[in-house]
């Protein structure tokens, strides 16, 4: 007998978020034991409100331009389900006769993974839970990368990039350019690209290292000397020598995560106020993780075969895991998918490596060994004249 699907995103969207959508979808079209194929409009919120897109007899050339729509097709949320919720997830779960789960998310989906395929057991409810990953912020555990990230990468690389042309070209101003990641730095390592493509001297900060203002001034004013213009980048996240953000909104997000912002202004009015130098902040905000002219091939292409993956393993019995990217960079970059247990990934958090970071704020050959790959290639070649 056919099963019914369900799937659901959850916390912020990503560049490749629905193409891991378009593989569930395909992959349960072509599987020949699929049902009825449920999306939840807004991910968590829809559950709880009985709210499902039926994708079953959506044209399959719609399904196909997934993969070229940024942000995500079906809504998320970022709804932390409480105890109380829970008993009406299983309701909309047996109201629509569902066999399968599919929660498309970083760190807190993954949680709330877990605890439903945990609660489905305790219930008796014949239910195959699986977690597709997804974060631009890459710091799921148990997983090479996370779909998402390879790609807010290239964007960042290649924005701090054209930033330090520019910031070279008109050497007038410090430019401060800041990037998302509250907790772990490896998108605002990527902005250390700049320093590989252009002359421009460039400064990352990211929140594994604690930042002592006066010795962050200290080093932008000696960077700033060389007068060959100076990019700072900053991850949005980056806190002081007492563990508070240098910039709080003072606002709490649906998972209690407190929202950092401004950052980049802060540190520019130090620098203009401590330094007497003109600074300029910039922050792309949500378009870092949104700009489809920036996508990774391989994070296009991954994304969409961890949609696959996990549906193929929800068929075949699977349950209470999420889909793990393995890679090999040597002599060339493959990857594998592989299932690792939920509970291992739940609320878990993998920051950037210590020892990829030189100096407070230069990033080292290791990471870019790692994230090149990932990023892709046909990076530009730069004309200087000067």
């Amino acid at each position: 007998m056919a099963m019914n699907i369900l799937v659901a995103h959850g916390g912020g969207p990503t560049a490749v978020i629905n193409c891991s959508l378009q593989g569930v979808v395909e992959a349960a079209r072509s599987s020949g034991k699929v049902g009825r194929i449920y999306a939840a409009r807004f991910g968590a919120e829809g559950i709880l409100a009985g709210d499902l897109i039926d994708l079953t007899d959506v044209p399959a050339e719609t399904i196909s331009r997934l993969g070229r729509t940024p942000a995500s097709a079906i809504g998320s949320c970022r709804r932390k389900l409480t105890d109380a919720d829970y008993p009406t997830v299983l309701e909309t779960l047996k109201k629509f006769d569902i066999g399968a789960f599919f929660y498309n998310g970083g760190n807190d989906s993954m949680d709330t993974c877990h605890k439903v395929n945990e609660l489905a057991k305790r219930e008796g409810l014949d239910l195959r839970v699986m977690g597709i990953p997804k974060t631009m912020d890459n710091d799921l555990v148990l997983t090479d990368h996370c779909p998402g990230f390879c790609s807010a990468a290239r964007y960042a690389a290649l924005s701090a990039a054209e930033l330090a042309l520019d910031a070279s070209a008109l050497p007038i101003h410090v430019v401060v350019l800041e990037l998302m990641g509250r907790d772990a730095g490896w998108v605002t390592a990527a902005s250390y690209m700049a320093a590989r493509l252009t002359r421009c001297q460039v400064l990352t900060y990211l929140p594994e290292v604690p930042v002592d203002e006066d010795r962050m001034m200290a080093d932008i004013e000696s960077a700033w000397a060389k007068g060959q213009g100076l990019l700072v980048t900053v991850s949005e996240g980056i806190r002081d020598l007492d563990g508070r953000p240098l910039a709080d909104t003072g606002i709490v997000d649906g998972f209690g995560h407190t929202i950092p912002g401004g950052t980049a202004q802060h540190v520019s009015d130090l620098i203009m106020q401590k330094l007497g130098v003109k600074s300029r902040a910039e922050k792309p905000g949500l378009l870092g993780r949104t700009a489809i002219p920036y996508v990774s091939p391989v994070d296009r292409q991954e994304a969409y075969a961890a949609g696959r993956y996990a549906v193929n393993a929800a068929l075949r019995g699977e349950s209470g895991y999420m889909v793990s990217i393995q890679a090999r960079r040597e002599p060339d970059y493959q990857s594998s998918m592989e299932l690792v247990p939920l509970a291992e990934v739940a609320n878990a958090v993998k920051t950037f490596p210590p020892a990829w970071i030189d100096g407070g704020n230069r990033i080292g050959e290791g990471f870019f060994g790692y994230a090149l790959p990932l990023m892709g290639g046909d990076w530009p070649e730069y004309a200087f004249l000067r």
